[in-house]
């Protein structure tokens, strides 16, 4: 091989660009197996102490959705028992809080809104203990029935991996949120087999009205790794099953308009129900730690007695609906019309009165601070709503329609318009799926949502935009300078210049018949080119020195050469300002010099961006940014 291109290929390998795409790739991939060997370990222990409790001492039959494990293992089976049920929740509510509170108080609850504050108030770190207390508290929460879902506290598992593999390897702030968020979409990925939705999802769920762009690569590569380190231990499986095909029907479009006003009503419902919850539950005058084992105690009640009095009539005596747990079972029925659904309107019914029950349910162990997530029973209502306008659209408009589709259409829509992720939800729910059929119809009636539900959000930490969060402060002002170009506000003029060789006396003279909006002097040579810049003050402190003015030239008294292209951004002229103390810097094209730029067109241009985007939203985001002594005080 010729040395010139072995020569080339050995500078760009040692390109600083091509190290840093290394170093993002190798952070990427040890994040991933560490959150795909954390997300295992996890998913086992939840379906042990499922197993083991609800199962073994309850005598309970958890009703799954096709693609959900059961760990299997001998285990002596005992007949259902209705007073070990209305129990076991609150035990294991009381065991959850007490390991929270005890050890990592931040544990308690979700995990969405807790991985959203650590990366925009805490530079995406998380205590050391993080990760292995909210898995034993949330395998103490779902193994005992709690009404929640796996992917919050997976959320803040894979952000605490993150964190904790970004601790190890000693890297700065910024790469440490990106290695938060990689981590949250390898734990996603893992557990639920959505590598493209999970890595968009931990990007999307940041903000309300945008998405964290820089760690979208890395998010992705952590979520391919962390899914192979998973699906390597687990058999691989879409989490619904599903009818072979879902046609495209345009004529439908407008009921799926009409679903999502009906999902976005209910997701107000269901909001409101988690803040009443958490506010009542607040005001209880216990420790906090005793929380959850009342709100476990609750849902006890509450599932017990729609075991024994409802489930009967449904052929289901002794099996759980989906009111404990995350209640995909019962989604599952909502999308292939599961046995114990009555045909007609009775089933409407049915499913209308079990997502009520399941809002109520889901109330009970969230507010109460229960570790478990919002994401799973957020699909289980949004399916069981569109299952059952499924049903009734396919009673009033056509019995061809499958409620299936609306039912699959309304667990995106539900979970994407309160958490602000329309794309990410949808992507999610297709790759649960393991189909792509439904994506105009998720689209459509996910926009709608999203704009219905603008102000409901589920995550009270979400801040609306990059420009809120205190995680991108003092970031905005250079992010703006860098998106300005020199040509869209330097002043475009003839320019007087001065020759190297010219006795100051001429040049004085140059210099007042110049006009007045021109402060500083090029000095170029014979042909033209840039020599170095003579401001005007060098020019006054040299007219009051004693030499005589035509014993010195223009070349004495110039500064280096520094200028600026109109293709520059202005950050670059920034530094241009700043590293030649001039307040003026010449502007060369082809190289000609064809304009000036000042100080004071780059203060002018930021100026009228703020005004732009408007004064409140800066003040608020200013507001929002931790003091000195409150980052102290947190240490």
């Amino acid at each position: 091989m010729p040395a010139a291109p072995l020569t080339s290929l050995t500078k760009a390998l040692r390109s600083a660009e091509l190290r840093a795409i290394g170093r993002v790739v190798m952070h990427a991939l040890a994040v991933g197996l560490a959150v795909g060997a954390g997300a295992c370990l996890f998913y086992m222990l939840l379906a042990i102490a499922e197993r083991v409790l609800l199962e073994g001492l309850g005598g309970y039959e958890p009703l799954r959705s096709a693609g959900e494990h059961a760990m299997d293992f001998p285990m002596p089976r005992r007949e259902f028992s209705p007073w070990m049920i209305a129990l076991l929740p609150a035990l294991g509510g009381l065991a959850s809080g007490f390991v929270a509170h005890r050890l990592a108080h931040e544990t308690s609850g979700g995990g969405g809104d807790a991985y959203i504050d650590a990366f925009h108030r805490r530079g995406g770190s998380m205590r050391k203990r993080v990760a292995l207390v909210k898995i034993i508290a949330t395998s103490f929460t779902l193994g005992s029935g709690g009404s929640g879902g796996r992917e919050g506290p997976t959320m803040q598992v894979g952000a605490a991996i993150g964190a904790l593999v970004g601790r190890v390897i000693d890297v700065s702030a910024r790469e440490r949120r990106i290695l938060a968020v990689s981590g949250t979409a390898a734990g996603l990925s893992a557990i639920f087999g959505t590598p493209l939705g999970a890595a968009l999802f931990a990007t999307e769920v940041l903000y309300r009205d945008d998405f964290e762009s820089d760690a979208l690569v890395p998010a992705i590569l952590a979520s391919v790794t962390a899914h192979s380190v998973f699906v390597g231990v687990f058999p691989e499986a879409t989490l619904f099953a599903h009818a072979p095909r879902y046609p495209f029907h345009p004529a439908h479009l407008p009921l799926y308009a009409a679903l999502a006003v009906v999902l976005s009503a209910v997701a107000r419902v269901f909001v409101w129900a988690l803040k009443t919850s958490k506010r009542l539950f607040a005001g209880l005058r216990v420790a906090p730690w005793i929380r959850p084992g009342i709100g476990g105690a609750m849902l006890g009640v509450t599932a017990t007695a729609w075991i024994l009095l409802v489930n009967p009539h449904l052929d289901l005596a002794g099996r759980g609906i989906g009111i404990l747990g995350s209640g995909y079972g019962a989604a599952q029925g909502a999308i292939t019309g599961g046995a114990w659904i009555p045909a007609g309107w009775a089933g409407v019914g049915l499913l209308m009165v079990l997502v009520a029950t399941k809002i109520l349910a889901t109330s009970f162990t969230l507010g109460s601070g229960g570790s478990a997530g919002d994401f799973g029973p957020s699909l289980a209502i949004g399916g069981l709503v569109g299952g059952a306008f499924g049903r009734a659209a396919q009673l009033l408009v056509s019995p061809d329609i499958d409620p299936g589709a609306f039912a699959l259409v309304g667990m995106g829509t539900f979970y994407g318009g309160i958490a602000h992720t329309p794309v990410s939800s949808l992507v999610m729910v297709c790759e649960m799926a393991g189909t792509y059929d439904l994506l105009p119809s998720l689209m459509l009636s996910s926009g709608l949502a999203f704009v219905l539900l603008r102000r409901v959000s589920l995550y009270s930490k979400q801040p609306r935009s990059r420009f809120e969060s205190p995680a991108h402060a003092g970031e905005e002002s250079l992010d703006v300078l860098k998106r300005l170009r020199v040509e869209t506000v330097f002043r475009r003029a003839d320019v007087v210049t001065l020759q190297a060789n010219a006795a100051l006396a001429s040049v004085v003279d140059a210099v007042l018949a110049a006009p007045e909006w021109q402060g500083s002097f090029p000095v170029v040579d014979g042909k033209g080119a840039l020599r170095g810049i003579v401001s005007g003050d060098v020019l006054r402190s040299a007219m009051k020195e004693e030499t005589p003015l035509a014993l010195v030239i223009a070349a004495d008294v110039m500064v280096p050469a520094a200028h600026v292209t109109p293709a520059d951004d202005l950050h670059t002229a920034l530094e241009r300002f700043l590293d030649s103390g001039l307040h003026e810097l010449p502007v060369v094209e082809d190289g000609t010099i064809v304009g000036v730029l000042d100080e004071a067109h780059i203060t002018r241009a930021y100026h009228d961006y703020l005004l732009r985007l408007g004064a409140d939203e800066v003040l608020e985001r200013l507001s929002a940014v931790p003091s000195s002594r409150d980052v102290t005080k947190e240490r």
